[in-house]
Protein backbone atom coordinates (compact mmCIF):
# COMPACT_ATOMS: atom_id res chain seq x y z
CA UNK A 1 0.00 0.00 0.00
CA UNK A 2 2.50 2.83 -1.21
CA UNK A 3 1.14 6.13 -0.30
CA UNK A 4 3.15 9.17 0.12
CA UNK A 5 3.90 10.42 3.08
CA UNK A 6 1.86 13.06 4.71
CA UNK A 7 3.03 16.29 5.16
CA UNK A 8 2.11 16.69 8.60
CA UNK A 9 5.12 15.08 9.52
CA UNK A 10 3.50 12.11 11.32
CA UNK A 11 3.58 8.42 10.65
CA UNK A 12 0.00 8.54 9.66
CA UNK A 13 -1.05 8.84 5.19
CA UNK A 14 -2.03 11.99 4.02
CA UNK A 15 -5.35 12.61 1.67
CA UNK A 16 -4.48 11.33 -2.19
CA UNK A 17 -4.79 14.27 -4.28
CA UNK A 18 -7.71 14.21 -6.16
CA UNK A 19 -10.95 12.22 -5.68
CA UNK A 20 -10.06 10.14 -9.14
CA UNK A 21 -6.93 8.16 -7.87
CA UNK A 22 -8.68 8.24 -4.10
CA UNK A 23 -11.33 6.04 -6.52
CA UNK A 24 -8.87 4.29 -7.70
CA UNK A 25 -6.25 3.25 -4.69
CA UNK A 26 -9.83 2.18 -2.91
CA UNK A 27 -10.56 -0.25 -5.63
CA UNK A 28 -6.77 -1.57 -6.10
CA UNK A 29 -6.96 -2.35 -2.57
CA UNK A 30 -10.24 -3.39 -2.17
CA UNK A 31 -10.99 -7.36 -0.80
CA UNK A 32 -11.99 -8.20 -4.38
CA UNK A 33 -8.17 -7.41 -5.52
CA UNK A 34 -6.53 -8.75 -2.61
CA UNK A 35 -7.08 -12.46 -3.60
CA UNK A 36 -5.77 -11.83 -7.47
CA UNK A 37 -2.02 -11.45 -8.70
CA UNK A 38 -0.06 -8.50 -8.94
CA UNK A 39 -0.01 -8.73 -12.37
CA UNK A 40 -3.71 -8.68 -12.94
CA UNK A 41 -3.83 -5.33 -10.25
CA UNK A 42 -1.42 -3.81 -12.94
CA UNK A 43 -3.36 -4.59 -15.90
CA UNK A 44 -6.85 -3.83 -14.16
CA UNK A 45 -8.49 -0.22 -15.76
CA UNK A 46 -9.43 2.39 -13.82
CA UNK A 47 -12.52 1.09 -11.70
CA UNK A 48 -16.14 2.57 -12.17
CA UNK A 49 -16.96 5.03 -9.08
CA UNK A 50 -18.52 2.31 -6.95
CA UNK A 51 -18.37 0.66 -3.39
CA UNK A 52 -15.09 -1.73 -3.59
CA UNK A 53 -16.44 -3.68 -0.80
CA UNK A 54 -19.89 -3.97 -1.32
CA UNK A 55 -19.99 -6.68 -4.10
CA UNK A 56 -18.49 -10.20 -3.74
CA UNK A 57 -15.85 -12.25 -5.52
CA UNK A 58 -16.35 -12.23 -8.98
CA UNK A 59 -17.79 -15.51 -10.65
CA UNK A 60 -16.39 -14.85 -14.19
CA UNK A 61 -12.67 -14.57 -14.90
CA UNK A 62 -11.09 -11.35 -13.87
CA UNK A 63 -9.88 -10.51 -17.05
CA UNK A 64 -13.42 -10.75 -18.72
CA UNK A 65 -14.93 -8.98 -16.21
CA UNK A 66 -12.33 -6.16 -16.42
CA UNK A 67 -12.86 -6.15 -20.24
CA UNK A 68 -16.57 -5.60 -19.77
CA UNK A 69 -16.64 -3.76 -17.47
CA UNK A 70 -14.07 -0.74 -19.58
CA UNK A 71 -16.27 -1.55 -22.50
CA UNK A 72 -19.04 -0.52 -21.09
CA UNK A 73 -18.15 2.41 -19.44
CA UNK A 74 -16.45 3.61 -22.84
CA UNK A 75 -19.91 3.33 -24.43
CA UNK A 76 -21.40 5.02 -21.93
CA UNK A 77 -19.28 7.90 -21.94
CA UNK A 78 -19.96 7.83 -25.48
CA UNK A 79 -23.90 8.44 -25.21
CA UNK A 80 -23.26 10.69 -22.23
CA UNK A 81 -21.14 12.79 -24.94
CA UNK A 82 -24.03 12.23 -27.27
CA UNK A 83 -26.90 13.26 -25.34
CA UNK A 84 -25.42 16.37 -23.70
CA UNK A 85 -24.52 17.41 -27.56
CA UNK A 86 -28.49 17.05 -28.27
CA UNK A 87 -29.38 18.36 -24.90
CA UNK A 88 -26.84 21.66 -25.95
CA UNK A 89 -28.48 21.90 -29.45
CA UNK A 90 -32.17 22.56 -27.53
CA UNK A 91 -31.83 23.79 -24.91
CA UNK A 92 -33.24 27.05 -24.05
CA UNK A 93 -30.44 28.70 -21.89
CA UNK A 94 -27.52 26.43 -22.39
CA UNK A 95 -25.08 28.74 -19.62
CA UNK A 96 -27.52 27.40 -16.77
CA UNK A 97 -26.44 23.95 -15.44
CA UNK A 98 -27.59 21.58 -12.60
CA UNK A 99 -26.33 22.23 -9.41
CA UNK A 100 -23.51 19.57 -8.19
CA UNK A 101 -25.15 16.82 -5.49
CA UNK A 102 -23.73 16.46 -2.77
CA UNK A 103 -21.71 13.65 -2.19
CA UNK A 104 -19.38 14.07 0.80
CA UNK A 105 -16.26 13.59 -1.31
CA UNK A 106 -15.75 17.05 -2.27
CA UNK A 107 -16.42 16.78 -6.27
CA UNK A 108 -17.71 20.07 -7.31
CA UNK A 109 -17.59 21.35 -3.59
CA UNK A 110 -15.63 24.16 -1.94
CA UNK A 111 -13.60 21.89 0.42
CA UNK A 112 -13.65 22.42 4.42
CA UNK A 113 -11.15 24.06 6.90
CA UNK A 114 -10.92 20.71 8.27
CA UNK A 115 -10.18 18.62 4.87
CA UNK A 116 -7.79 21.64 4.28
CA UNK A 117 -5.53 21.20 7.07
CA UNK A 118 -5.82 16.91 6.27
CA UNK A 119 -4.67 17.70 2.67
CA UNK A 120 -1.95 20.77 3.38
CA UNK A 121 -0.96 20.04 6.34
CA UNK A 122 -0.13 22.40 9.43
CA UNK A 123 1.42 25.91 8.62
CA UNK A 124 5.04 26.28 9.45
CA UNK A 125 5.60 22.84 10.12
CA UNK A 126 4.56 22.80 13.79
CA UNK A 127 2.44 19.56 14.37
CA UNK A 128 1.57 20.28 17.89
CA UNK A 129 -0.25 22.98 16.96
CA UNK A 130 -1.56 21.47 13.97
CA UNK A 131 -3.16 18.56 15.67
CA UNK A 132 -4.64 20.84 18.27
CA UNK A 133 -5.74 22.37 15.40
CA UNK A 134 -7.26 19.39 13.79
CA UNK A 135 -8.87 18.42 16.88
CA UNK A 136 -11.22 21.92 17.51
CA UNK A 137 -12.17 21.76 14.44
CA UNK A 138 -13.47 17.83 14.79
CA UNK A 139 -15.36 18.78 17.85
CA UNK A 140 -16.31 22.27 16.17
CA UNK A 141 -17.54 21.20 12.53
CA UNK A 142 -18.28 17.60 11.20
CA UNK A 143 -16.47 15.53 8.93
CA UNK A 144 -18.19 16.09 5.60
CA UNK A 145 -20.05 13.32 4.47
CA UNK A 146 -22.49 11.89 2.35
CA UNK A 147 -26.11 10.20 3.81
CA UNK A 148 -24.24 6.76 4.13
CA UNK A 149 -21.85 8.56 6.04
CA UNK A 150 -18.97 8.06 2.95
CA UNK A 151 -16.22 10.65 3.67
CA UNK A 152 -12.90 10.98 1.13
CA UNK A 153 -10.56 11.64 3.72
CA UNK A 154 -12.20 9.83 7.41
CA UNK A 155 -10.07 7.29 7.68
CA UNK A 156 -7.00 9.53 6.93
CA UNK A 157 -8.24 11.62 9.93
CA UNK A 158 -8.49 8.74 12.16
CA UNK A 159 -5.04 7.41 11.22
CA UNK A 160 -3.57 11.00 11.50
CA UNK A 161 -5.41 11.14 14.92
CA UNK A 162 -4.08 7.74 15.99
CA UNK A 163 -0.82 8.31 15.11
CA UNK A 164 -0.78 4.82 12.88
CA UNK A 165 1.84 4.63 10.29
CA UNK A 166 1.76 2.92 6.81
CA UNK A 167 1.37 -0.50 6.54
CA UNK A 168 2.79 -2.76 3.92
CA UNK A 169 -0.01 -4.40 2.04
CA UNK A 170 2.37 -7.18 1.71
CA UNK A 171 2.18 -7.95 5.94
CA UNK A 172 -1.21 -7.83 5.71
CA UNK A 173 -1.16 -10.83 3.00
CA UNK A 174 1.05 -12.43 4.52
CA UNK A 175 -1.70 -13.05 7.80
CA UNK A 176 -3.87 -13.87 5.31
CA UNK A 177 -2.35 -16.45 3.66
CA UNK A 178 -1.76 -18.11 6.58
CA UNK A 179 -5.47 -19.29 6.89
CA UNK A 180 -7.38 -20.05 9.90
CA UNK A 181 -5.91 -19.49 12.90
CA UNK A 182 -7.30 -20.80 16.74
CA UNK A 183 -9.81 -18.17 16.98
CA UNK A 184 -11.44 -19.11 13.25
CA UNK A 185 -14.64 -21.09 14.34
CA UNK A 186 -15.28 -18.28 17.24
CA UNK A 187 -15.01 -15.47 14.55
CA UNK A 188 -17.42 -17.56 11.81
CA UNK A 189 -20.31 -17.96 14.77
CA UNK A 190 -19.73 -13.73 15.12
CA UNK A 191 -19.42 -12.60 12.27
CA UNK A 192 -23.00 -13.33 9.87
CA UNK A 193 -24.85 -11.62 12.51
CA UNK A 194 -22.34 -8.27 12.47
CA UNK A 195 -24.75 -5.85 12.36
CA UNK A 196 -27.65 -7.89 10.62
CA UNK A 197 -29.97 -5.21 10.16
CA UNK A 198 -27.91 -2.22 9.00
CA UNK A 199 -28.27 -2.29 5.31
CA UNK A 200 -25.53 0.33 4.72
CA UNK A 201 -23.30 -2.06 6.38
CA UNK A 202 -24.70 -4.77 4.41
CA UNK A 203 -24.13 -3.26 0.99
CA UNK A 204 -20.67 -1.89 1.60
CA UNK A 205 -18.91 -4.63 4.03
CA UNK A 206 -19.10 -8.21 3.01
CA UNK A 207 -18.93 -11.24 5.61
CA UNK A 208 -15.47 -12.74 4.07
CA UNK A 209 -13.46 -9.05 4.36
CA UNK A 210 -14.61 -8.78 7.82
CA UNK A 211 -13.81 -12.48 8.46
CA UNK A 212 -10.30 -11.92 6.91
CA UNK A 213 -9.71 -8.83 8.84
CA UNK A 214 -10.82 -10.28 12.24
CA UNK A 215 -8.80 -13.98 11.67
CA UNK A 216 -5.31 -11.49 10.43
CA UNK A 217 -6.07 -9.96 13.98
CA UNK A 218 -5.94 -13.01 15.46
CA UNK A 219 -2.75 -14.60 14.09
CA UNK A 220 -0.78 -10.97 15.12
CA UNK A 221 -2.29 -11.27 18.94
CA UNK A 222 -1.47 -14.82 18.50
CA UNK A 223 2.20 -14.21 17.54
CA UNK A 224 2.15 -11.65 20.04
CA UNK A 225 1.21 -13.31 23.16
CA UNK A 226 3.64 -16.15 21.85
CA UNK A 227 6.86 -14.38 22.04
CA UNK A 228 5.68 -12.69 25.69
CA UNK A 229 4.91 -15.83 27.19
CA UNK A 230 8.67 -17.82 25.80
CA UNK A 231 10.96 -14.38 27.15
CA UNK A 232 10.01 -14.64 30.37
CA UNK A 233 10.22 -18.61 30.86
CA UNK A 234 13.57 -18.18 29.30
CA UNK A 235 15.02 -16.01 31.89
CA UNK A 236 14.03 -18.06 34.26
CA UNK A 237 15.61 -20.76 33.61
CA UNK A 238 18.86 -18.60 33.26
CA UNK A 239 18.32 -17.49 36.57
CA UNK A 240 17.75 -20.98 38.12
CA UNK A 241 20.97 -22.13 36.25
CA UNK A 242 22.96 -18.99 37.46
CA UNK A 243 21.93 -19.75 41.28
CA UNK A 244 22.07 -23.76 40.29
CA UNK A 245 19.02 -24.35 42.24
CA UNK A 246 17.16 -27.02 40.51
CA UNK A 247 12.99 -25.78 39.30
CA UNK A 248 10.01 -26.47 41.40
CA UNK A 249 7.05 -28.45 39.48
CA UNK A 250 4.85 -25.44 40.84
CA UNK A 251 7.33 -23.00 39.04
CA UNK A 252 7.76 -24.71 36.02
CA UNK A 253 7.67 -22.43 33.09
CA UNK A 254 6.21 -24.86 30.22
CA UNK A 255 3.18 -23.51 32.33
CA UNK A 256 1.78 -20.18 30.82
CA UNK A 257 1.53 -17.43 33.65
CA UNK A 258 -1.64 -15.75 32.05
CA UNK A 259 -4.49 -17.38 33.69
CA UNK A 260 -7.01 -16.23 31.36
CA UNK A 261 -5.89 -18.48 28.93
CA UNK A 262 -7.80 -21.04 27.70
CA UNK A 263 -7.33 -24.25 26.64
CA UNK A 264 -7.00 -23.60 22.96
CA UNK A 265 -4.88 -20.52 23.84
CA UNK A 266 -7.98 -18.72 21.98
CA UNK A 267 -9.97 -16.69 24.20
CA UNK A 268 -7.13 -13.84 24.22
CA UNK A 269 -7.05 -13.67 20.70
CA UNK A 270 -10.50 -12.99 20.12
CA UNK A 271 -13.96 -12.08 22.36
CA UNK A 272 -17.10 -12.06 20.93
CA UNK A 273 -18.10 -8.50 20.59
CA UNK A 274 -14.99 -7.94 18.56
CA UNK A 275 -16.79 -8.15 15.09
CA UNK A 276 -19.43 -5.46 16.03
CA UNK A 277 -16.11 -2.87 17.16
CA UNK A 278 -14.43 -4.00 13.99
CA UNK A 279 -17.19 -3.41 11.66
CA UNK A 280 -17.11 0.90 11.35
CA UNK A 281 -13.45 0.39 10.60
CA UNK A 282 -14.06 -1.67 7.57
CA UNK A 283 -17.46 0.59 6.69
CA UNK A 284 -14.79 3.75 6.92
CA UNK A 285 -11.50 3.00 5.21
CA UNK A 286 -10.90 2.27 1.83
CA UNK A 287 -8.82 -0.67 1.95
CA UNK A 288 -9.13 -3.57 4.22
CA UNK A 289 -5.28 -2.85 4.69
CA UNK A 290 -6.09 0.33 6.66
CA UNK A 291 -9.29 -0.80 8.11
CA UNK A 292 -6.82 -3.45 9.68
CA UNK A 293 -3.91 -0.85 10.66
CA UNK A 294 -6.67 0.78 12.71
CA UNK A 295 -8.66 -1.81 14.24
CA UNK A 296 -5.38 -3.70 15.43
CA UNK A 297 -4.00 -0.73 16.74
CA UNK A 298 -6.79 0.32 18.95
CA UNK A 299 -7.43 -3.30 20.36
CA UNK A 300 -3.78 -3.44 21.20
CA UNK A 301 -3.08 0.28 22.66
CA UNK A 302 -6.00 1.77 23.12
CA UNK A 303 -8.29 -1.06 24.57
CA UNK A 304 -6.13 -4.24 25.28
CA UNK A 305 -8.49 -4.31 28.61
CA UNK A 306 -11.79 -5.09 26.41
CA UNK A 307 -10.37 -7.88 24.35
CA UNK A 308 -8.22 -9.96 27.67
CA UNK A 309 -10.08 -12.87 28.41
CA UNK A 310 -12.02 -12.30 31.75
CA UNK A 311 -12.72 -8.20 29.93
CA UNK A 312 -12.00 -6.84 32.66
CA UNK A 313 -11.39 -3.23 30.93
CA UNK A 314 -15.20 -3.24 29.91
CA UNK A 315 -16.45 -4.13 33.54
CA UNK A 316 -14.22 -1.10 34.90
CA UNK A 317 -16.07 0.74 32.22
CA UNK A 318 -19.37 -0.31 33.30
CA UNK A 319 -18.74 0.42 36.86
CA UNK A 320 -17.66 3.86 36.08
CA UNK A 321 -20.93 4.32 33.73
CA UNK A 322 -22.64 3.71 37.09
CA UNK A 323 -20.31 5.76 39.08
CA UNK A 324 -20.03 8.98 36.56
CA UNK A 325 -23.83 8.75 36.45
CA UNK A 326 -24.02 9.08 39.91
CA UNK A 327 -22.23 11.66 39.58
CA UNK A 328 -24.20 13.93 37.03
CA UNK A 329 -27.53 12.89 37.34
CA UNK A 330 -28.18 11.79 41.00
CA UNK A 331 -31.93 10.86 41.09
CA UNK A 332 -31.91 9.45 37.51
CA UNK A 333 -29.04 6.96 39.13
CA UNK A 334 -30.95 6.55 42.23
CA UNK A 335 -34.27 5.03 40.09
CA UNK A 336 -32.42 2.79 37.91
CA UNK A 337 -30.42 0.93 41.12
CA UNK A 338 -33.61 0.88 42.76
CA UNK A 339 -35.28 -0.89 40.26
CA UNK A 340 -32.25 -2.91 40.07
CA UNK A 341 -30.81 -1.61 37.11
CA UNK A 342 -26.92 -1.31 37.16
CA UNK A 343 -24.97 -0.75 34.17
CA UNK A 344 -23.83 -4.58 33.50
CA UNK A 345 -27.02 -5.16 32.44
CA UNK A 346 -27.80 -2.75 29.85
CA UNK A 347 -24.34 -1.06 28.46
CA UNK A 348 -21.99 -3.90 28.38
CA UNK A 349 -22.58 -3.45 24.43
CA UNK A 350 -21.88 0.17 24.21
CA UNK A 351 -19.20 0.04 26.44
CA UNK A 352 -17.33 -2.93 24.08
CA UNK A 353 -18.29 -1.32 21.08
CA UNK A 354 -17.69 2.34 21.64
CA UNK A 355 -21.45 2.27 20.98
CA UNK A 356 -21.56 1.08 17.51
CA UNK A 357 -24.19 -1.47 18.20
CA UNK A 358 -26.44 1.37 18.08
CA UNK A 359 -27.65 2.45 14.83
CA UNK A 360 -27.57 4.75 12.50
CA UNK A 361 -24.16 3.52 11.29
CA UNK A 362 -23.26 7.20 9.76
CA UNK A 363 -23.91 9.54 13.50
CA UNK A 364 -21.75 6.62 14.71
CA UNK A 365 -18.66 7.48 12.68
CA UNK A 366 -19.12 11.14 13.73
CA UNK A 367 -18.96 9.94 17.15
CA UNK A 368 -15.84 7.96 16.72
CA UNK A 369 -14.54 11.20 15.04
CA UNK A 370 -14.98 12.84 18.58
CA UNK A 371 -13.37 9.74 20.46
CA UNK A 372 -10.51 9.72 18.66
CA UNK A 373 -9.68 13.12 18.65
CA UNK A 374 -10.67 13.56 22.25
CA UNK A 375 -10.11 9.94 23.55
CA UNK A 376 -12.01 6.70 23.33
CA UNK A 377 -12.25 7.14 27.06
CA UNK A 378 -14.78 9.78 26.78
CA UNK A 379 -17.47 6.73 25.19
CA UNK A 380 -18.45 6.43 28.72
CA UNK A 381 -19.75 9.73 29.48
CA UNK A 382 -21.03 9.15 25.86
CA UNK A 383 -23.32 6.59 27.70
CA UNK A 384 -24.30 8.28 30.75
CA UNK A 385 -24.86 11.25 28.15
CA UNK A 386 -27.77 8.82 26.35
CA UNK A 387 -29.37 7.81 29.59
CA UNK A 388 -29.64 11.48 30.46
CA UNK A 389 -31.53 12.33 27.35
CA UNK A 390 -33.54 9.06 27.82
CA UNK A 391 -34.24 10.16 31.18
CA UNK A 392 -38.00 11.34 31.14
CA UNK A 393 -38.71 8.30 29.48
CA UNK A 394 -37.38 6.04 31.88
CA UNK A 395 -38.40 8.04 35.05
CA UNK A 396 -42.24 6.92 32.98
CA UNK A 397 -41.78 3.59 33.00
CA UNK A 398 -42.51 1.40 35.91
CA UNK A 399 -39.91 -1.15 34.13
CA UNK A 400 -36.80 0.23 32.40
CA UNK A 401 -35.61 -2.84 31.99
CA UNK A 402 -37.06 -2.89 28.67
CA UNK A 403 -36.49 0.46 27.93
CA UNK A 404 -32.54 0.09 27.82
CA UNK A 405 -32.64 -3.28 26.35
CA UNK A 406 -31.93 -0.87 23.12
CA UNK A 407 -31.42 2.48 22.69
CA UNK A 408 -32.76 5.19 20.76
CA UNK A 409 -30.94 5.87 17.66
CA UNK A 410 -27.51 7.67 18.19
CA UNK A 411 -27.63 11.48 17.68
CA UNK A 412 -23.61 12.22 17.61
CA UNK A 413 -24.36 15.91 17.55
CA UNK A 414 -26.66 16.20 20.88
CA UNK A 415 -24.42 13.57 22.70
CA UNK A 416 -21.20 14.81 21.86
CA UNK A 417 -22.71 18.72 23.45
CA UNK A 418 -24.07 16.29 26.38
CA UNK A 419 -20.68 15.09 26.65
CA UNK A 420 -18.40 17.98 26.86
CA UNK A 421 -20.71 19.42 29.57
CA UNK A 422 -20.57 16.59 31.46
CA UNK A 423 -16.68 16.16 31.66
CA UNK A 424 -16.46 19.63 33.95
CA UNK A 425 -18.53 17.95 36.16
CA UNK A 426 -16.23 14.62 37.21
CA UNK A 427 -13.85 14.41 39.46
CA UNK A 428 -9.82 14.47 38.67
CA UNK A 429 -9.48 11.22 40.32
CA UNK A 430 -12.51 9.53 38.65
CA UNK A 431 -11.31 10.75 35.33
CA UNK A 432 -7.92 9.13 35.10
CA UNK A 433 -9.86 6.29 36.15
CA UNK A 434 -11.44 6.91 32.73
CA UNK A 435 -8.60 7.67 31.03
CA UNK A 436 -6.89 3.90 32.75
CA UNK A 437 -9.74 2.06 32.26
CA UNK A 438 -9.69 0.48 29.18
CA UNK A 439 -5.49 -0.31 29.57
Amino acid sequence: MAKPQPSWGLTGPEVPPSPRTMRTLRKIQSHQVLTTSSALIANTQPPLPSDGLENGPPTAPVGASVRARAHRRARSNSDAATREAAATATAPAPTQRRPARKTGSGIGLKRSVLENLLRDGPQNGNTREGLQELKYLVLSTRVDADGDGMSSYRVYLWLILLNIPPLPTDDYLALVHRGRSPAYTKIRNDTFRTLATDPLFKRRVTEASLIRLLNAVAWKLHDSKTKSRSRPSSRRREMELLVNTPPRIAEDPSVPDDSSMGSSGDSTIYVQGMNVLCAPFLYAARSEVEAFALFHYFVTRECPGYICGTMDGVHKGLRLVDRCLEIVEPKLAAYLFSKGMQAELYAFPSVLTLCACTPPLPEVLHLWDFLFAYGPHLNILCIVAQLIRMRDIIFESPSPNKILRSFPPLDAKEIIALTVLLVRKIPDDIYVELINHAK
